[in-house]
């Protein structure tokens, strides 16, 4: 195995909440609504520090994409997927971009989205005890 070069990105940062590797800049989110089966997900402009894996048809809630998981490059976790192609017109702007899942980030304050709403769940549920 060879070297790993990393880029190391400036600014306000999300990054992979197992190692800390710089995945993307706040300023290149295009939209937080974007939903996985964990929970919420943003898309992105550009990531950096991902290896791309296989091309896959996926059938989402805005119809047939062809995608592929985008893992951190120094840990290889599953960070998200990549949009090759969105085979609906109205979906074309994803094409490109990717979408990271927020409970698999660090936010740019150091926040893991899961940790926090995992405690507020068991929280609740306790109360309601």
């Amino acid at each position: 195995m060879g070297r790993l070069f990393l880029v190391t990105l400036e600014g306000k940062i999300y990054s992979c909440k197992h190692c800390k590797t710089h995945l993307a800049l706040c300023d290149d989110i295009v939209s937080k609504s974007f939903h996985c089966r964990h929970g919420k997900a943003y898309l992105f402009s550009k990531v950096a520090n991902v290896t791309v894996g296989v091309k896959e048809d996926r059938m989402m809630m805005t119809g047939l994409h062809t995608v592929a998981d985008i893992f951190c490059v120094k840990c290889g976790s599953i960070v998200g997927w990549t949009y090759e192609t969105a085979h609906e017109k109205n979906q074309k702007y994803k094409e490109g971009k990717s979408v990271l899942e927020r409970y698999k980030l660090s936010g740019p304050d150091g926040s893991s989205y899961w940790v926090s709403h995992e405690a507020q769940i068991i929280r609740s549920e306790q109360e309601e005890v």
